[in-house]
């Protein structure tokens, strides 16, 4: 009996061995190397130098506009792509025939086989003095400015990440018993009720899932408010480039880099919380 056990325990050792090792390697001493640096101090060349203090974090108000954006625009921009996304989602899962839905779910994959940066420079064109404004210019409307303002950067938030709010929401929405449905309807409740008490209700895992997995990739977001915020638009991931590449001010970097992952840890608690209280789910999935 006790063989059998032992036996057990080392087979499901050597099966979680190579995925404990990997995040071992790749995420958790990352984490401690961000933790110690800091802590520490720039050496006068740039870089790490050892040392413990909190001054670094003492320091994060010299990022305050950095935060600000990130704070501002995150979670708008991963509503904004829910509100997008859900009619899209809905559509896919519930109303549209069986014979299409796979084709559209690929429609819906496809700009992920894309690079980001090369769909972003496209939007950089269409924004830009030779895109949208020109066909302006030509109607008669003057001076209009689209590239390298915050809804620039929002336009190209919700087209770069819809893909990841639409996939979570169709899941839980295609996994919906319709028999719920039918049996709302036989009660009398109206087509709204029964969206909001049955339909959307049922759907929050989905939705939580798919705005924390979007708000969270948009808490360390770079690109985007690169090209199309022109450096007036500027996010932590921003701030953390600078800090490793240009200032290498290593130890502020990685205090803004701890605090980053502070609050990304919050915003999955609060998802996990909203989703239980409202839906039941016992936690919110992001795969």
């Amino acid at each position: 009996m006790h063989g059998d056990r032992f036996r057990h325990n080392i087979l499901t050792a050597l099966l979680l061995a190579p995925a404990t090792v990997w995040l071992v390697v790749f995420l958790v001493l990352p984490f401690i190397a961000i933790a110690v640096f800091s802590v520490g101090e720039r050496a006068p060349e740039g870089g790490y130098q050892a040392a413990f203090t909190l001054a670094q974090y003492a320091n994060l108000p010299a990022r305050a506009a950095a935060f600000w954006n990130t704070m501002m625009l995150a979670p708008v921009g991963a509503l904004a792509c829910l509100l997008v996304a859900y009619p899209v989602a809905y559509y896919l899962a519930l109303k549209a025939p069986q014979r299409w839905r796979l084709i559209l779910l690929a429609l819906v994959v496809i700009p992920f086989w894309t690079s980001l940066l090369m769909r972003t420079y496209a939007w950089m064109y269409i924004l830009g003095g030779r895109g949208i404004p020109a066909l302006l210019a030509f109607v008669g409307i003057e001076d209009v400015r689209l590239i390298n303002t915050p809804g620039a950067v929002l336009l190209g938030i919700v087209y770069g990440y819809l893909p990841l709010m639409i996939l979570p929401i169709y899941v839980s929405l295609e996994r919906l018993d319709r028999r719920l449905l039918e049996a709302s309807a036989d009660l009398g409740a109206t087509p709204l009720s029964t969206f909001l008490g049955v339909t959307l209700k049922l759907s929050l895992p989905g939705v939580m899932t798919g705005f924390s997995l979007v708000m969270i990739l948009l808490l360390g977001e770079y690109l985007i408010p690169t090209l199309l915020g022109g450096g007036k638009v500027f996010f932590i991931g921003n701030a953390l480039v600078d800090l490793f590449l240009q200032s290498r001010n290593w130890p502020f970097g990685s205090a803004i880099a701890i605090t980053l992952v502070a609050v990304s840890v919050v915003v999955l608690i609060a998802a996990n919380r909203i989703s239980t209280r409202v839906s039941g789910a016992r936690r919110v999935d992001l795969i």
